[in-house]
């Protein structure tokens, strides 16, 4: 091999050492991990068969050895790792909890929807929503990477991009979801329902913001159509409301608003024998 070639490797692993060397967690890792966690927290049994409870006591205690393989990847001291692992065992059950409700939203709020085991496999909103909490469990818990890895791999599988720092309340419901963002300081209340396409998002702020409140707020109970984008932090989206399809927003609304985008749609006909009032609808 030529010693230009040589040389120029030589940079290029030098480079790669010295850009990212915070973590040992290859994203199949990370990968595996959600699969695993989501098998034992989703309703039902339709993602995973276990043939009785010493089966699914082998699986979860499984999965709990090889999370703490992965805290051993991320060096952690052995007494934080210990603390974590016990915390995280007693999460699940939270986390089951919580997703359940989450499923019963999307089977209530949905007519196509019939049944719990049809939510479960077929809807990418559950999936994103239910690695968001395993996420953010993580992101309370003070670690960076992972929970961010963990995000990442489900907006890879979803196209649901939300940031495991966002606080988001009981009986969420992420309709369709492809293009939805939620950005890292969003906070979403109880009974929330978002449709594709919306952006929880930030105002261009300067880097050393990046520790204040730069998401919006969406209280109890508000129903935000498709695409519409909010962005601020201080911005509030007051208990009940409703915010229309396309509808772009910084500031905030009071509780029970509905907020629309009115467009202009022009209607021509191309065969003149039809009266242009024949063919006039509205949308």
């Amino acid at each position: 091999m030529e010693k230009s070639n040589l040389s120029n490797i030589k940079k290029l692993y030098e480079h790669k050492k010295k850009v990212c060397h915070d973590t040992e967690i290859k994203p199949e890792v990370i990968e595996d991990f959600v699969e695993e966690a989501l098998n034992i927290i989703l309703p039902g049994s339709v993602r995973m068969q276990f043939l009785n409870y010493e089966d699914f006591e082998l699986y979860f205690n499984r999965h709990i050895i090889n999370t703490d393989q992965i805290f051993n990847h991320l060096k952690l001291d052995a007494h934080v790792r210990e603390k974590l692992i016990a915390s995280y065992s007693e999460e699940l059950v939270t986390l089951a909890k919580k997703i359940e409700i989450d499923a019963i939203a999307l089977l209530e709020g949905d007519p196509a929807a019939q049944n719990i085991c049809e939510v479960v496999l077929c809807y990418p909103g559950l999936f994103a929503i239910a690695s968001h909490r395993l996420a953010h469990f993580f992101y309370e818990k003070s670690l960076t990477i992972f929970p961010r890895m963990i995000a990442e791999y489900a907006h890879n599988k979803t196209g649901i991009d939300i940031h495991p720092g966002a606080q988001i309340g009981d009986s969420f419901f992420i309709d369709h979801g492809t293009g939805v963002v939620i950005g890292e300081t969003a906070v979403i209340g109880n009974r929330v329902k978002i449709y594709q396409g919306v952006t929880l998002g930030a105002l261009s702020v300067s880097k050393d913001l990046q520790n204040t409140k730069r998401h919006p707020t969406i209280e109890d109970d508000c129903v935000i159509y498709a695409h519409a984008t909010i962005l601020g932090g201080t911005t509030v989206i007051g208990e009940g409301s409703t915010i229309g399809g396309n509808v772009w927003l910084t500031q905030s609304v009071k509780k029970k608003s509905i907020v629309y985008h009115k467009s202009e749609v022009h209607l021509d006909v191309k065969d003149r024998q039809f009266n242009i009032e024949e063919l006039t609808y509205e949308i």
